[in-house]
């Protein structure tokens, strides 16, 4: 009897351990048409109602116990695919998806998944479908993400002919743009009028506003995440497109099918021709070209270098010219340790610079500035279970920042100036969980630790009297030398989102996060000029530090055919960089006296509402904001309105299939006036006058801004059958023709034969504006 009840509990016991032994499925999500990695792909697991999704390399890990499961995997625009598993060893399983018989092209911004908005942890992000970007109205019929992104809530864009945006409260440097993980300085291309981002090559991007995740730091307002495509490596095929002021083409297939693949683009105006052709001595134009090949040497380890230069430039006659453009490259190796621990692996390198020349035989000179930074950076992810996972990880970035070198021609009246060099390393540690606590409450936590040197060669100098009006003059000069250690600075930025399930179709969710940014923009306008320099924090710069709490509520409707958000947010920022009144920039050698630094406050709110599904889709997004500034020594120590405070934005895009010829497409956007410094008058005393005199910074506003963009798709229906797809997009950008304002300049009052009115001291007020209505054509095939 005895032998037998120890045989029952030695039995009982095996049976717990096996019950609770669990084993892990992981693998790669793709699309089965040309083997590119899907991101954010739901894995669901039906008998236990719980689910991770694919990393943003298409990586995918969940542990269960021992037992048989069904597995769904599904993708918008795919088609679902339910795999049954015995799960009684550690089994890696790739997936390939298939495009569902009705593509969903139609979709504008979208999640991974239909109710993703309510279901997802991550608040303040949006992503971009590039099928839809394309079929949209643009200028001058070139299809840029930078444009939509301009259009979406908590965005605000300065104007018309700009790539500038600004992100709840933040100025336009406060934004990290990355292409494949490398930092792009300038996205302009025709100082805005398009952006360097190429849409044949984009695969994917993502706009952080708030709940940045803690892999992300260096700026304080958003983070733009784009990706470019691995190429297909199934077959080869491409596209091209022929524009009025921009042709583009893009080649991609198999080195060795299945194994690896490589992508290539390059796109270039030709405006310059066009010039010359009208025997004209100006040159304007811009290229850029991307480039991208993989390999993937077995299930665990995989390949990628990723390039991309761009560039403008620009010569009016033999007199006067200028030019910029970026260069960056990226080596990255995905790693998988083991069925649990995935590493990511990123060597970078970036370079932006830019050059002005003049050819005058008085003042001839050339002017070079650049910043370039390389970058290591070490990601891991780790899945404990579909419950809880963590990334980490560690940066490391050394920077070196050249204001300029100015090189006078023989007989100049320039002198050779060499504007001091800096240095910077920047270390940032980081962690951050993904917990699920309930079925209805999941929150994200972590913390990023960020480590900034300022380091030499360089001589720092100490300077009797920085105020206002002062004349600088150097007391006392301390020389450090390559790599010594001159200022360090140490910030904790912690982060926390969560989220609470209503019910099935709705959820309210919370953020908090504190980032900091240790590189500053020098510039004293609106829109970042390509010859704007960066400066690192210093002696004389601290790091700028911002706060953003932001709560939301999340609704679907009719089966997530609708989806409605309305988010609030409250911004304070510390440290913000700013300029003494009537500082002097350029060619400064104390440049360090004219900086001031002192605080800003932003809160807002955002509502959109999409519609995903049928034949008309699009979206809706207004933003009411405010945000101000208080700089010691600015605008006379008074609060004064950031130069892009807007009121109130409203946008509305669409689309509408009307048959499989025709799609058609239009956008509406309006923005109340952003502020502006003007002179408020002159001043006379006895002989003398003083003109243009500023009371307030910001004092006044522009005229409020709108526009109308409509555009019509054809797709011959002879395309069916055949090895390449043609289509024509025409468009009307501006279609009713509204004098927008860019911008508003003082000048001598004049009569209209430009004749001076009086003695020369009446001043008036001109607006300069860019476009009228723009008809365009686009001619794009895709074989």
């Amino acid at each position: 009897m005895r032998k037998l009840t120890l045989m029952t509990w030695v039995l009982c016991m095996v049976s717990i351990v096996q019950a609770q032994e669990k084993f892990t499925l992981n693998g790669y999500i793709r699309d089965a048409s040309n083997g590119e990695e899907l991101i954010g792909v739901t894995v669901f697991v039906e008998e236990t109602k719980t689910g991770v999704i694919s990393n943003p390399y298409g990586f995918y890990s969940i542990t269960l116990p021992q037992g048989t499961y069904h597995i769904r995997y599904s993708f918008i625009g795919m088609e679902n695919q339910v795999k049954e598993i015995v799960l009684d060893k550690d089994i890696s399983m790739n997936i390939d998806l298939n495009l569902q018989a009705t593509e969903l092209t139609e979709v504008v911004v979208t999640g991974e998944r239909e109710d993703e908005q309510v279901v997802n942890i991550q608040m303040s992000k949006n992503e971009i479908d590039m099928a839809q970007v394309k079929k949209l109205p643009a200028l001058f019929g070139e299809p840029d993400i930078i444009k939509t992104i301009q259009m979406l809530p908590g965005v605000i864009s300065a104007g018309e002919g700009t790539s500038s945006f600004f992100v709840r409260g933040g100025s336009a440097d406060q934004n990290l743009i990355l292409i494949d993980e490398a930092p792009v300085y300038d996205p302009s291309h025709l100082f805005g009028l398009f952006s360097v981002f190429n849409a044949d090559v984009i695969k994917d991007s993502e706009l952080y506003k708030g709940g940045i995740p803690s892999r992300f730091g260096g700026r304080l307002s958003s983070i733009l995440e784009v990706r470019t495509k691995d190429g297909n490596n199934k077959e080869f095929g491409g596209e091209a497109g022929i524009g009025l002021l921009a042709s583009s083409l893009m080649l991609e297939g198999p080195i060795k099918k299945e194994e690896s693949s490589f992508i290539v683009s390059a796109r270039r105006s030709y405006v310059d021709l066009f010039l010359k052709a009208a025997d004209q001595d100006n040159l304007v134009y811009f290229y850029d070209v991307n480039a991208k090949v993989n390999w993937r040497a077995n299930n665990k380890n995989r390949f990628f270098v990723a390039l991309y230069a761009g560039r403008d430039d620009f010569s009016f006659g033999d007199d006067f010219g200028f030019d910029w453009g970026n260069k960056t490259g990226t080596f990255r190796w995905n790693h998988l340790f083991n069925d649990k621990l995935f590493s990511n692996t990123s060597l970078i390198a970036s370079r932006f610079d830019y050059g002005l020349a003049s050819t005058s035989e008085s003042d001839g000179f050339e002017w070079d500035s650049f910043i370039t930074e390389y970058s290591f950076k070490q990601d891991l992810n780790y899945f404990f279970n579909p419950k809880l996972s963590l990334d980490f990880g560690y940066h490391l970035t050394y920077r070196q920042f050249s204001p300029g070198i100015i090189n006078p021609d023989e007989g100049s009246i320039f002198k050779r100036t060499e504007l001091q060099e800096e240095f910077a390393l920047d270390h940032a540690f980081y962690a951050g969980f993904e917990q699920q606590i309930t079925d209805r409450l999941s929150v994200q936590y972590g913390a990023r630790l960020s480590i900034f040197q300022n380091i030499g060669e360089q001589m720092v100098y100490e300077y009797q009297d920085i105020s206002n009006n002062v004349e600088p003059i150097r007391v006392d000069s301390t020389y450090y030398d390559s790599f010594e250690n001159i200022k360090t600075y140490v910030n904790l930025e912690p982060r926390f989102a969560a989220r609470y399930i209503l019910n099935e179709s709705s959820s309210i969710k919370a953020s908090y996060n504190r980032m900091v940014q240790n590189t500053h923009l020098i510039s004293s306008g609106t829109v970042p000029l390509p010859f704007n320099t960066w400066a690192p924090s210093s002696v004389y710069l601290q790091p700028q530090l911002a706060d953003q709490f932001a709560v939301g509520y999340f609704k679907n409707l009719e089966n997530n055919k609708y989806e409605l958000s309305v988010e609030a947010y409250y911004k304070d920022m510390q440290n913000v960089t700013d300029f003494a009144d009537n500082a002097r920039i350029f060619f400064n050698k104390d440049l360090a006296t004219e900086f001031r630094q002192g605080s800003s406050e932003a809160y807002g709110l955002e509502f959109m509402a999409q519609k995903k599904k049928g034949a008309l889709t699009g979206f809706v997004s207004y933003t009411w904001s405010k945000v101000t500034r208080l700089v010691p020594e600015v605008n006379q120590g008074r609060e004064f309105f950031a130069n892009y405070d807007r009121r109130n934005s409203l946008n509305v895009v669409a689309t509408y299939e009307y048959n499989d010829k025709w799609t058609f497409g239009g956008n509406f956007t309006y923005g109340t006036g952003r502020p502006i410094t003007l002179p408020a008058g002159s001043y006379e005393f006895g002989d003398g006058y003083i003109p243009d005199i500023i009371t307030e910074r910001n004092g006044y506003r522009l005229d409020d801004f709108h526009r109308l963009d409509l555009s019509a798709t054809l797709t011959p229906r002879k395309n069916t059958g055949k090895k390449y797809q043609t289509s024509w997009t025409f468009a009307l950008y501006n279609a009713y023709s509204r004098k927008n304002p860019f911008s508003v300049y003082t000048r001598v009052q004049m009569d209209d034969d430009d004749n001076i009115i009086g003695d020369g001291t009446q001043k008036e007020a001109r607006l300069i504006y860019l476009f009228p209505i723009l008809p365009s054509v686009t001619y794009n095939i895709t074989f």
